[in-house]
């Protein structure tokens, strides 16, 4: 048989590319005639670069910016033909954060990533948007490409306390004609009750009592910037940068999109007998622009089974397969929560031959 492993990371314990590499050592433990073809992928949130670097080759340039409270971090930007390819996640990351200090952690080192994307001469520059700690509806990107406001852009959304004027034209035109693109894993608007802050904004530790007020920051940001801008879809994507990528002209693809075709997901589908694809946590939400639900679509218009290792399986059988997954299965489900955080390749592994076990031939 012939297996294509198209995984998305296991967010804070492996990467999409060492999750591959875990199913695949443990298939081949049962089924070692089988043949597999590794396809990590990233729906623009943490491992961006990395997957598309594995995929397309191309330059990894080193660069510093400025993590979200301001300390320098260290970051990659990849060039491939012409294309500069950001990880805002590198920059502003909740893994940069802890979930703490959300509402002061600000998003200028993804406009310093941007501006050294645009200074290797590239004349396209894709952001993958995701897994972000901030929530500053992307006022610090645009503080660093030279935006300028009668309050702080670059001190979080409580800096937008009271913002009525921004101006950027400035950061528009340090972009020149490079075409910007927003590669987004959500379809949130800004703001509102489906908007970045009351979406998302649990998940990077905002006390409920302070949604609403975070949510207004963003509403007076919006109200300065362009209202109707802020309703278009992916705006709310890593806490607002998708806001301020619209805003300076970025078109928005879906990053799962973007990644499926750089790495031929369509073709390698049609020449496997089967796709497995996986996450941390596999549940509803992974219908929104999440790598299971893309993988799933690719194999479904290939004709091909697809199905799922997570670490968590949180949906049933009737959700599962109207995500297009014909079987999904749970690292801590079946070898237990503590060696699933504990050795989370080995245990992916162990999954995956049991796996192997049902589905190879």
């Amino acid at each position: 048989m012939r297996i294509l492993v198209a995984p998305d990371k296991f967010a804070g314990t492996l990467s999409a590319v060492e999750a591959a590499g875990a199913i695949a050592t443990g298939w081949r433990r049962h089924a070692p005639d089988d043949e597999l073809d590794l396809a990590p992928m990233s729906d623009g949130g943490p491992g961006f670069v990395a997957v598309l670097h594995a995929a397309l080759g191309g330059q990894l340039l080193a660069v510093t910016a400025s993590g979200p409270f301001g300390t320098t971090i260290p970051a990659t930007v990849l060039l491939v033909d012409g294309t500069a390819y950001v990880e805002s996640a590198q920059a502003c990351g909740i893994h940069l954060t802890g979930g703490e200090g959300t509402e002061s952690a600000s998003t200028f080192g993804v406009g310093e990533l941007v501006l050294a994307a645009v200074g290797t001469g590239a004349r396209r520059v894709v952001v993958g948007l995701g897994g972000s700690g901030t929530n500053d509806g992307g006022a610090g990107l645009l503080s660093a490409l030279g935006a300028t406001a009668d309050r702080r852009l670059d001190a979080g959304a409580a800096g937008l306390d009271g913002i009525t004027r921004i101006d950027v034209g400035t950061a528009r035109a340090r972009l020149g004609d490079v075409e910007l693109v927003a590669a987004s894993d959500v379809d949130s608007p800004l703001t509102g009750l489906f908007g970045a802050t009351k979406t998302f904004g649990p998940q990077k530790n905002i006390p409920e009592d302070r949604l609403p007020v975070v949510d207004g920051w963003l509403e007076q940001l919006a109200a300065a910037v362009d209202r109707r801008t802020s309703l278009e879809k992916g705006a709310g994507a890593a806490g607002g940068l998708g806001f301020a990528l619209l805003a300076l002209g970025a078109t928005r693809e879906p990053g799962i999109g973007l990644v499926a075709g750089a790495v031929r997901l369509a073709e390698r589908a049609r020449q496997a007998d089967l796709v497995v694809t996986g996450e941390g946590a596999f549940d509803f939400s992974s219908r929104s622009g999440k790598v299971p639900y893309g993988v799933a679509e690719v194999a479904a218009q290939a004709l091909r089974p697809c199905v799922a290792v997570a670490g968590q399986v949180l949906v049933g059988s009737r959700e599962m397969r109207a995500l297009g997954v014909e079987s999904a299965y749970s690292l801590v489900d079946l070898v237990g929560e503590e060696r699933a955080f504990a050795d989370p390749a080995g245990a992916l592994a162990d999954v995956a031959a049991r796996v192997a076990r049902t589905w190879s031939r």
